[in-house]
């Protein structure tokens, strides 16, 4: 029996800051690895699953050509019920493929308590996550509901009600391993959190067994 085909979509256009897309690969070792910012493209048709990563690139940024491109394939996914996963960047570009908009707000970047809805992505997840982000979701996508909230962002994670697309804004993948390049980098606020309160990866898993895609055991 071959391994199912998952395809992680890396959309960050600035090599200094593509250490969150590692982040995330390292969470899906088995996935391929679609280089979509600098122009690598993949066939939704073979994919058995997809994961979209994050960008320091905004949705609106209209002249980076490849954004509309994934909207469109984000679209297909959708139709062909591709189970897919959107983190950060992904939650906003799937969103925004659907009608929804995004929007400039100022950045977030913390630890942060975030309210999960009863759906099976966030079993065993920590409500405690990492925000690291300067545009939100202010408008769902047709067919997309609200499924996390947060107190700085009312939309903060979505699920389409009949395709298996789930999208959150916060980054399952960043651990505390990259703790000193965030303090470093921004104005990082952990409030009274810490990364021991921090158990994100968890969402992985469950995006895999949800997409039936679990990784084999070695």
């Amino acid at each position: 029996m071959s391994s199912p085909s998952i395809y992680l979509v890396r959309n960050e256009h600035d090599p200094e800051q593509s250490y969150h897309c590692d982040a995330l690969a390292s969470c899906f070792p088995d996935a391929r690895e679609i280089q979509f910012s600098a122009g690598e493209r993949f066939d939704p048709e073979a994919a058995d699953a997809v994961v979209l990563s994050g960008s320091t690139a905004g949705v609106y940024e209209r002249e980076r050509e490849w954004i509309p491109e994934l909207e469109n394939i984000v679209r297909e996914m959708v139709d062909r019920e591709v189970p897919t996963l959107g983190v950060c960047f992904g939650h906003q570009v799937a969103n925004a493929a659907l009608g929804g908009t995004v929007e400039a707000v100022g950045l977030t970047s913390g630890l942060v308590e975030v309210t999960f809805d009863d759906n099976p992505l966030f079993d065993g997840v920590s409500p405690i996550v990492v925000a690291l982000h300067g545009d939100a979701v202010t408008e769902r996508g047709e067919g997309m509901e609200t499924i996390a909230t947060a107190e700085h962002d009312p939309i903060f994670g979505t699920r389409h009600r009949s395709a298996p697309l789930w999208t959150v804004q916060f980054h399952p993948e960043i651990t505390r391993e990259y703790r000193e390049r965030l303090v470093a980098d921004f104005d990082w606020n952990e409030d009274e959190h810490s990364f021991d309160d921090v158990a994100g990866e968890r969402l992985f898993e469950n995006f895999r067994r949800l997409a039936g895609v679990e990784q084999a055991s070695v």
